[in-house]
């Protein structure tokens, strides 16, 4: 296969090689007519830049990072859209890793996108841990958080999830419900402490204590999760609702409950969190607390390339969507 090359191009648009490296590089510093003439020498000729000579020479690439704590959810899936339709528009690319809800694979994959040059990281991270973070900035790749909130020296995008437990379990209280069980992940996941905060503030709101919620931590924040937590509430004894902290515990254990022949919402009600698609497609469809995924994205990955852009003038913004309650059969009374 004959590779085609900056000289090639040159040749065939009449120009220095040096004008065809500002057209790919520095374009405003191009006139229009020749620049036209460059680019569709380009076309033409099939060249295809090599990007890794251009990250050595450069000391950066032209992608991000994403790391999702689960990239089989599609809460981060709805995220990352919004990721790569920033990106593409200025023609970069995302690099997708997955932490698995693991410091040590967190820290694995952020070491690897350093070894890549890569531009910018956004990241929903698995603890409060910011010392990784913190060294990546300190090497000058900007850092925004996604899904999490941040402190005055970093950019965040995230949802207030106080105010989404407090939602959530709210509506299940109004139904009538006064025995709770909230299912989650591991509490050092900043979203699963939020939630459950703001499960418990509505508690003390309707006058009740704190023992009316039990809690259910599974390792895995999944359908499979959810079977497991099924399985601890069919053996301790169904209480009057199951709040879980996202849509995917919840079809599980919408699903185990099922084939254990409770229902939905008679014998206990059930909300989820981050109303995915699948929960309005669910056998009962699923009450949900709804965040706006794909705008976290957006926002998130505008964010960060403005400070890779101009990270001297850049200013560091922490933005805090408000969740919204979408209820349907799985938690009517």
């Amino acid at each position: 296969m004959v590779t085609v090359g900056i000289k090639e191009v040159a040749r065939r648009a009449g120009v220095s090689p040096g004008t065809v490296s500002n057209v790919l590089n520095r374009p405003e510093r191009v006139a229009p007519a020749t620049r036209t003439r460059v680019e569709e020498a380009i076309r033409d000729l099939g060249f295809v830049r090599n990007g890794s000579a251009s990250t050595l020479r450069a000391g950066q690439s032209r992608a991000i990072g994403l790391v999702v704590l689960d990239v089989g959810n599609p809460f981060f899936v709805a995220v990352a859209r919004g990721v790569e339709d920033v990106v593409s528009d200025r023609d970069h690319a995302v690099i997708l890793c997955n932490s698995g809800e693991s410091p040590a694979k967190q820290a694995r994959n952020l070491r690897v996108l350093a070894e890549q040059r890569v531009r910018g990281v956004l990241i929903t991270p698995v603890d409060d841990d910011t010392s990784v973070l913190r060294r990546l900035r300190d090497r000058g790749v900007a850092v925004v958080y996604v899904d999490h909130p941040a402190s005055g020296d970093v950019c965040s995008v995230a949802v207030d999830d106080v105010a989404g437990g407090d939602l959530a379990t709210s509506h299940l209280l109004a139904g009538g419900a006064r025995r709770l069980a909230f299912v989650s992940g591991p509490p050092a996941i900043r979203q699963c402490s939020d939630r459950r905060r703001g499960a418990l503030r509505a508690l003390e709101t309707a006058g009740l204590p704190a023992d009316a919620l039990t809690d259910i931590v599974v390792p895995e924040m999944n359908a499979h999760g959810g079977r497991l937590a099924a399985e601890t509430l069919l053996s301790d004894g169904l209480p009057d609702a199951v709040f879980c902290a996202n849509d995917l515990l919840a079809l599980g254990v919408l699903r185990a409950l099922s084939q254990a022949g409770v229902q939905v919402p008679r014998d206990v009600a059930l909300i989820g969190y981050d109303d995915i698609e699948f929960s309005s497609a669910a056998a009962v469809p699923l009450s949900s607390i709804r965040q706006p995924m794909y705008q976290l994205g957006k926002l998130a990955t505008e964010l960060l390339l403005e400070e890779c852009d101009d990270p001297a003038g850049h200013a560091h913004q922490q933005i805090m969507f408000q969740p919204e309650l979408v209820v349907r059969e799985s938690s009517s009374p």
